[in-house]
């Protein structure tokens, strides 16, 4: 009974395609659908019905300490305020056991209830209602602490997520009204003032701002956003009033799809699951006719008693709850750190993942161009270098052009407004600053200009993996610019900790020249690479790793990797949250960019796995030896009731271990924070 409150489960699936919940779980399972509060209302109602249950039950047993007993006619003089009481608490209490079970008889559904609900009637029946209150309230009680743990690591979950603003300002005919955020159309309009958070997806109609998207798209930095560009639902607006567009409300939003994911992920199953569930049909038949074949041989008077331990005993709540509360815990666990796993197998096989393919730009990289070297010619300085390449190229919106701005900005360069200014694409800029005219761009750029560059070929060859900018004033070469795709701090580690803990192949992928894809293999200790990679190029190779008989996980940014994490056993998207690609295409998202999640997810799935195993062969062994003790009359229904409501306790409470792994590590949210500050902090480029 016990299993059907916890939040992934047995038969799920089959229920949801019915539209129907167990009975018992009715009161609990709303929060199936992402409202841990009214699941817990509810738990707290069916607490509070079960305790008095109790309360009455232990009322018949004080009534009979201090009532007289009459040794004339061998019973107590308030009998009948005892029975009364100890009926009525068991009414109370067994109700609730027998109807769901009667439920599921019903429509068809053979479960494990009808077990201990039989168990509680036999009881009920031959007026021993002490025997079937106490069997019930400690079944109730069981279920009662196994939904709360569930609700627990929902709740969890949901903080990971912070939820959508309640209300939103309507703007219709020019005036303002407040409404329920749920209650909002696409096309209609929503004022959001700094310190709102944002109610819906949407674009921005009217007013520019920052906003901090950090629990979306796990970019630490607010953004700027102006008019037509996109927000999400859940992000807080900081510095200015906005007038936004909505374009999807509810469920459609990102955070819609990302609390979607998360409760997805928890009907879903593994194999073993789905092999119990093949057997399960087998089982209620096999123990009722145990139990019968107990009742017919026992001649004395208690084989009843005998038959009611052993189905209180034999509803094996322990083997049920075994692998969901794992796999929930483990969840909970992954969800924490930022990793969301769309289904509970996807956790199951990251244990036994043997390779790891990474695509480079923007997942072992930044994807943002830094400078690292600045090389003047002879007799010019290094400020002058710069001062001259920074007036020239800042009209260019060109990723190199902006890396070269950072660093003068940072470097406190005065440079000067050009007075004449051509871009051209591919090649360079031309620009007239302070009278002459200046040069930047590719090598065969200034060799088009009849610019001579050799003084600088020989340092050039050396920083061959770097992008280079040239820098010319009229015909005479000023020196050169290596600007780098920064590696990501935590990726080496990330690497090194993938080999130690035994993933034997980590292969990197990229579209970028052979120079520059060694040069980062190397510093992140891959053991393999791939240049000039293009998108089916990445297919193929992870599809003749796997032919090798390798399981491959592919982990990349989502845009232009989509085929490549479809077709590898797992697919993880870096700091996927903004991007509805990456999210359909991977089967993990990780939601910012610290890649040591991935060492840890490999671990957290081994560990999961052990505790399975252990919850199982505890589960077993318990009905077992229980059912046995119950025939031969050693445990009494009451003492059986005890050590099934222990053995549920058991179970959930060595699951919940695995929610604390991870604690050492920073949580999502801390990451975040991390990140915007290092970038802050991020320092200036050596000059040779």
């Amino acid at each position: 009974m016990a299993h059907d409150l916890i939040g992934i489960k047995k038969h799920e699936a089959e229920h949801h395609a019915h539209h129907h919940h167990h009975g018992a779980s009715d009161h609990f399972h709303e929060h199936a659908h992402g409202d841990a509060a009214s699941a817990a209302k509810s738990a707290t109602i069916w607490l509070f019905v079960t305790l008095l249950g109790g309360v009455l039950i232990i009322t018949s047993y004080i009534i009979q300490f201090f009532s007289p007993y009459s040794a004339v006619d061998k019973s107590y003089l308030y009998a009948d305020q005892i029975d009364f009481s100890a009926m009525i608490g068991a009414i109370l209490l067994a109700v609730r056991v027998i109807w769901h079970a009667l439920k599921n008889l019903l429509s068809g559904h053979m479960h494990m209830d009808e077990l201990v609900a039989l168990a509680i009637a036999f009881a009920l029946a031959t007026g021993d209602y002490r025997v079937a209150g106490i069997v019930a309230f400690f079944l109730l009680v069981s279920e009662l602490i196994e939904s709360r743990t569930a609700i627990g690591a929902r709740a969890s979950i949901e903080e990971l997520v912070k939820l959508t603003p309640k209300t939103a300002r309507l703007i219709e005919g020019g005036t303002e009204r407040v409404v329920d955020a749920t209650a909002l159309k696409p096309g209609q309009k929503v004022r959001v003032m700094p310190g709102d958070n944002i109610p819906a997806d949407g674009r921005v109609a009217h007013g520019e701002s920052t906003v901090n998207q950090a629990n979306i798209t796990g970019e630490s930095l607010p953004v700027d956003k102006r008019e037509g560009d996109q927000v999400f639902s859940g992000t807080t607006n900081l510095t200015g009033a906005m007038e936004i567009e909505v374009t999807k409300v509810g469920a459609d939003t990102t955070l819609g799809q990302v609390q979607h994911l998360i409760l997805d992920a928890e009907r879903t199953k593994i194999p073993i699951m789905r092999l119990i569930d093949r057997y399960v049909i087998w089982y209620t038949p096999i123990v009722l006719m145990i139990a019968g074949i107990v009742l017919f041989f026992t001649k004395d008077e208690n084989g009843l008693q005998r038959a009611i331990s052993m189905l209180v005993v034999s509803c094996p709540c322990a083997l049920i709850m075994a692998t969901p509360t794992a796999m929930v815990a483990g969840l909970s666990a992954a969800a924490r750190l930022g990793i969301l796993i769309k289904d509970v197998s996807h956790l199951e096989s990251a244990g036994r993942l043997t390779s790891v393919i990474f695509d480079k730009t923007g997942t072992l990289t930044t994807g943002e161009l830094s400078v690292t070297r600045l090389v003047p010619a002879e007799g010019v300085s290094g400020a002058d270098l710069l001062r001259l390449a920074a007036s020239a190229e800042q009209n260019s919106n060109h990723p190199a052009a902006r890396a070269l701005m950072s660093v003068a900005r940072e470097a406190n360069v005065s440079y000067v407004k050009p007075e004449k200014f051509e871009e051209v694409p591919g090649k360079g800029v031309l620009a007239s600053v302070e009278g002459s005219q200046i040069i930047v761009g590719r090598e065969t750029f200034l060799r088009e200009k009849n610019i001579d560059t050799s003084s600088v070929a020989e340092i050039s060859k050396q920083m061959e993996g770097m992008s280079q900018l040239f820098v010319a004033r009229g015909n005479q070469i000023l020196g050169l610019v290596g600007l780098e795709d920064r590696t990501r701090s935590a990726a080496q580690s990330a690497v090194q900790e993938l080999r130690d803990i035994g993933i034997n192949r980590v292969a990197m992928l990229t579209g970028d020249r052979a120079a520059v894809a060694r040069r980062v293999a190397a510093e992140m200790n891959c053991t393999e690479f791939k240049a000039d990679c293009l998108p089916h190029e990445k297919l193929e190779l992870v599809e003749a790793m796997r032919r090798q008989g390798h399981r491959v996980m592919v982990v990349g940014d989502g845009v232009n990797d989509a085929p490549a994490l479809a077709a590898g056993d797992l697919g993880m998207a870096m700091g996927a949250a903004g991007s509805d690609v990456a999210i359909k295409s991977a089967s993990i998202a990780l939601l910012n960019n610290d890649l040591t999640r991935i060492p840890f997810l490999v671990r957290l799935s081994r560990e999961t796995r052990s505790v399975v195993i252990q919850n199982l062969v505890f589960g077993v062994l318990f009905v077992i030896v229980m059912m046995t003790l119950g025939a031969f009359n050693i445990v009494s229904p009451i003492t059986a009731a005890v050590a099934h409501a222990l053995s549920s306790f058991f179970v959930v409470f060595n699951s919940a271990r695995l929610v604390r792994m991870g604690e050492e590590k920073l949580t999502h949210t801390q990451v975040i924070a991390e990140e915007a500050a290092s970038r802050r902090m991020s320092g200036s480029p050596a000059v040779a």
